[in-house]
């Protein structure tokens, strides 16, 4: 099943040449996950040919402009194709206000159903949306409005298969194998009855996806960083604008570095969100400075593409 990541835009504050403001859709085999809509990102979502009628649900970090501004245009998008699915749009308070009147004030046209689902409590970790082998939860952040972050995370898988096993088992190859990978006990001729954990290892972790923007560093965010095949982080500042970037409820790349060494388990961080006060050839100090405290620091870039395969791959 794959899982991957197309980055939409990766500046923060306002859009710049060929810098959209920050978006990041997770494509899961049949489904699709929006996290934050900065405006233009379905300028992106198009140069990139990418389906938008799948999309299951936009996750919304926090009401700041440069996050949800491309939120009606996303709406209106999806209006002119065929959807029976809802549309689920979820954040933290006040983005069903922002939605609705964005919706009455530009006599938007909408032929599906739109659900947002308001976090209820955004201070306290929890569970905000699921699907089949997955949920999506959300985690609070420290910025100058309530924000979250959110992890995408995989059920386990089953074991890997020993075929040698079942054989010595007594189960011949064919529909019965099937089953027990199934998870499906067998019962043979003779009257034996075999179960999975007889051929099958142990259950293989899922994938976890995060995305955490516009916050300060946070002991509290290591837990739900941990692991990570891909974080998606905010890098806004280098060091030297540390103090700028902590009166702006920011993190700096080293900040966001740190804490992902300190998490462990993390496979690849990619930055995002820069400050337009750095040009594109200025991002490489970014980077240089996270790649310090964690090696597999990168540099997103508008219409990027990461695959996130399972760590057994």
């Amino acid at each position: 099943m794959n899982m991957e990541a197309f980055i939409l835009g990766v500046g923060g504050t306002m859009p710049l040449p060929n810098r959209h403001l920050t978006s990041v859709l997770l494509r899961r085999e049949g489904e699709v996950f929006l996290f934050d809509a900065g405006e233009g990102t379905q300028v992106s979502l198009r140069a990139l040919n990418l389906k938008w009628k799948k999309i299951s649900a936009i996750l919304i970090s926090h009401t700041h402009a440069d996050h949800v501004t491309g939120l009606p245009g996303m709406l209106m998008l999806s209006s002119q194709v065929d959807r029976e699915e809802p549309l689920y749009i979820i954040g933290p308070p006040r983005v069903a206000e922002y939605v609705e009147s964005s919706r009455k004030v530009l006599e938007m046209y909408i032929n599906f159903e739109i659900r947002v689902r308001e976090i209820a409590n955004p201070g306290e970790p929890q569970q905000v949306f699921q699907g089949d082998g997955y949920a999506i939860h959300s985690f609070p952040l420290r910025h100058s409005r309530v924000c979250v972050g959110y992890t995408l995370i995989e059920d386990p898988r089953p074991g890997e298969f020993h075929p040698e096993r079942a054989v010595a088992a007594g189960v011949p190859r064919g529909p019965l194998w099937s089953r027990l990978q199934d998870g499906a006990e067998v019962s043979l001729d003779n009257g034996r009855v075999v179960t999975p954990a007889e051929v099958m290892g142990p259950p293989r972790r899922g994938r976890k996806f995060t995305y955490m923007t516009d916050t300060l560093p946070l002991e509290s965010a290591i837990p739900h960083i941990a692991d990570s095949d891909l974080l998606i982080s905010e890098g806004m500042f280098t060091e030297e604008h540390r103090e700028t970037a902590y009166a702006k409820k920011h993190m700096t790349a080293g900040d966001a570095a740190r804490l992902a060494a300190r998490a462990g388990g993390i496979r690849r961080m990619g930055l995002i969100h820069y400050s337009p006060r750095f040009t594109n050839r200025q991002l490489k100090d970014l980077v240089r400075e996270a790649r310090a405290h964690f090696p597999g620091a990168f540099l997103t870039r508008d219409q990027m593409h990461i695959e996130i395969p399972y760590q057994d791959e």
